[in-house]
């Protein structure tokens, strides 16, 4: 009886936090992101040069997040941190609808839609759910959610592959909890 009832509570607490990559075109709101939600508080930060990790607390689950900076030289160092994630946030400039969705080719480098699609290509993420962050709401004219799912052509990916996109704020925080609330669900 006693074994039965320590692993129904099991479920509900993690020893262990969930190790998230997240992701994005520099200056999307990586870093602000991660400690709005570490620190409650907004905290001015430079570009990240290589990356950032914090154990963030959030309701009843543990997070190790790795924040990994978004210049395009750094970009190419991604894939080495994808082994063992749990999960994947990946954070929109929705303010810069030219860096959403660009005209190149496929595959280009250019912009967050060909971005996306290459990092959902490796095999260490194909069971990884994937919180997308449409940051910076606040902006006047920033892409609403719908429309940021729309120009990452979200509804092209596989049925199995477990998505949300949540419209946020890093600076405020709005927005953060919903989404975190979705990702610690489907970890």
């Amino acid at each position: 009886m006693g074994l039965t009832i320590a692993k129904f509570f099991a479920k509900f607490t993690s020893k262990k936090p969930s190790r998230i990559v997240m992701i994005g075109l520099d200056a999307a709101g990586k870093t602000s992101v991660l400690y709005r939600l570490k620190l409650g508080e907004n905290v001015m930060s430079n570009p990240t040069l290589g990356f950032n990790v914090e154990e963030v607390q959030f309701e009843n689950l543990k997070f190790n997040i790795w924040d990994v900076g978004g210049q395009k030289k750094i970009r190419a160092l991604w894939e080495h941190y994808y082994e063992g994630c749990n999960a994947v946030v990946y954070v929109v400039d929705c303010a810069d609808r030219v860096r959403i969705r660009c005209n190149h080719a496929e595959g280009c480098d250019e912009c967050a839609r060909c971005e996306l699609a290459h990092v959902l290509q490796s095999p260490h993420l194909e069971n990884a759910p994937v919180l997308i962050l449409a940051n910076k709401q606040d902006i006047t004219g920033a892409a609403k959610p719908e429309e940021v799912a729309r120009l990452l052509d979200l509804a092209e990916l596989p049925s199995a592959r477990k998505w949300h996109i949540q419209g946020c704020c890093a600076l405020t925080g709005q927005g953060l909890t919903e989404g975190f609330r979705w990702l610690g669900a489907n970890v």
